[in-house]
C-alpha cells in the first residue's frame, strides 16, 4: 500500500485525550484533565434545543449559519467590547472554535508560511498549523513572567516567511491573561510586519482578575484579526459544537468557501439553542463564572498547601502548578499520580517545551472533588519525600 499523509502520520496523538481515555477505564479516578465545564447546559438552552427538534428544525441552514444567530453575536460583541461586525459578511458560524481555527489557518496560509504561537499553548495549535501546510514557530513564555508572551521576544522570531500570530487569552493551559498594554505592543509588532492575528477568545468570559481585552478592539488590529469564539465554555455547551469566526469580509468569505465544501453548516438545532443562550443566558453565565472563581481561589490555595508551587491563574479554568522540585518529569509525575492516587492531570510537556516541569489541572469540577484531589496530591507528594519516584509500577500501560 502507498504511504499515508506524512504530516498526519508524524503527528502524535493528543496528550490530553490519552490521559482522559486511560482515566475513564479506571475506577475511583478524579479527573482534572479535560477542560470541560462540569455544568450541564442551562435548562432554557436545552429546552430550546428540544423545542427545535420537536418542531422540525432538522434541515441545513445557510453555510454562514442562521442570520438571527449572527445578528445576536454581532450585538453581543458590540455590547461587550464595542466591536462592529456585519452579520451578513463578517461572521461565520462554525462547528466549535476547533473548526474555526482550521478554517482560518487554511484560508490564510500558503505552503511553508510560518505562524508564531506561544509556548506552552493548546495542544491542537501546532498540528492544525501543520495540517494547513504552515510551519509553527514557538515563542517561549515562562512562569516567572506569568506566562505572558513577550512582544520583543516574539518579534525576534519573525522572518520573511511569517504570516500570522496565533494567540489564546485567557490561555489554555496556563490560565494566564495578557495586560491591555502588552496586547497593544503585540498588535504594533503585527502591524509593523504586516502579519495576521488569529485570536482564540473562547475563555473571554472567564477572566477573573481584569476585564477581558478583545484583540480586534485595539487600534490597528481589526483589519488583520480573525476573532474566534464559541459557546462551549461560558455556556457549558461543549457537546453542541457551536462556535463562530469574525473578521474582515475577504477572510470570512475565504473561510466560508472551505466551510461550504467540507462541513456545509453547523447543526440547525444547536444553532437555535445557541441563539437562546446568547439572548437569555447571561444570568447563567454570571453564576457559573462566580462559581469558577471560588473554585479557582480554593484550588490554588490547596495546591500550594499540598506542596506544589502554583501561581494564581487569571482566567479560564486551569491551574498550572510546578512539579520541578520533585525531580520527576511532567510525564512521570502525571503517570505516577494517576496510578498511585487515581488523580488524572495532564503533563505540561503536552503543551510545549516550556510546559515541562508543570502539570495542567482543570478545576471545572465540584469542590468536593477538588478537596479530595488536593488530599490525594498531598499524600502523593508526602510519599515522594523529596526523592525521585521509582519508575517501576508507575508507568501507564
Amino acid at each position: 500500500m502507498k504511504p499515508l499523509n506524512e504530516v498526519v502520520q508524524n503527528t502524535p496523538p493528543s496528550g490530553i485525550r490519552r490521559f482522559f481515555d486511560i482515566a475513564q477505564s479506571m475506577e475511583g479516578v478524579i479527573s482534572l484533565g479535560v477542560g470541560e465545564p462540569d455544568y450541564v447546559t442551562p435548562w432554557r438552552v436545552r429546552e430550546s434545543g428540544i423545542w427545535s427538534l420537536e418542531h422540525g428544525y432538522t434541515t441545513y441552514t445557510s453555510n454562514a449559519g442562521l442570520l438571527e444567530l449572527r445578528q445576536a453575536i454581532s450585538k453581543k460583541l458590540n455590547s461587550l467590547y464595542q466591536l462592529d461586525y456585519d452579520p451578513d459578511k463578517q461572521i461565520l458560524i462554525t462547528v466549535g472554535v476547533s473548526e474555526g481555527l482550521d478554517l482560518a489557518l487554511r484560508a490564510l496560509l500558503n505552503q511553508g508560511d510560518e505562524v508564531i504561537v506561544p509556548d506552552p499553548c493548546y495542544v491542537s495549535y501546532v498540528p492544525c498549523i501543520q495540517f494547513a501546510g504552515g510551519v509553527p514557530v514557538r515563542v517561549p513564555s515562562y512562569s516567572e513572567e506569568e506566562f505572558r508572551l513577550d512582544p520583543e521576544r516574539m518579534e525576534r522570531a519573525i522572518t520573511s516567511k511569517t504570516k500570522a500570530i496565533l494567540l489564546c487569552y485567557p490561555a489554555n493551559p496556563t490560565g494566564a491573561t495578557q495586560t491591555r498594554e502588552n496586547l497593544r505592543k503585540i498588535v504594533t509588532v503585527a502591524a509593523a510586519h504586516d502579519l495576521y492575528l488569529i485570536s482564540d477568545e473562547i475563555y473571554d468570559r472567564l477572566s477573573f482578575t481584569r476585564p477581558h481585552t478583545s484583540i480586534p478592539a485595539l487600534t490597528g488590529a481589526w483589519d488583520r484579526t480573525v476573532l474566534l469564539n464559541g459557546f462551549s465554555k461560558a455556556y457549558a455547551m461543549t457537546g453542541w459544537r457551536i462556535g463562530y469566526a469574525c473578521g474582515p469580509s475577504p477572510i470570512i468569505e475565504a473561510m466560508t468557501k472551505i466551510h461550504q465544501y467540507t462541513m456545509l453548516c453547523a447543526s440547525h438545532l444547536a444553532q437555535r439553542a445557541a441563539l437562546e443562550a446568547i439572548n437569555g443566558g447571561e444570568e447563567d453565565v454570571q453564576a457559573m463564572v462566580a462559581d469558577y472563581d471560588r473554585r479557582r481561589r480554593y484550588f490554588v490555595r490547596g495546591l500550594n498547601s499540598a506542596g506544589l508551587d502554583c501561581q494564581e491563574p487569571s482566567g479560564a479554568f486551569y491551574a498550572f502548578p510546578s512539579i520541578r522540585h520533585t525531580g520527576l518529569s511532567s510525564l512521570e509525575y502525571a503517570e505516577a499520580l494517576l496510578m498511585k492516587e487515581r488523580v488524572a492531570v495532564v503533563p505540561g510537556n503536552a503543551f510545549g517545551d516550556c510546559g515541562e516541569g508543570h502539570i495542567r489541572c482543570s478545576y471545572a469540577t465540584s469542590l468536593d472533588n477538588l478537596e479530595e484531589a488536593i488530599d490525594r496530591i498531598r499524600r502523593f507528594n508526602d510519599q515522594l519525600g523529596g526523592h525521585r519516584l521509582e519508575k517501576t509500577g508507575a508507568a501507564l500501560p
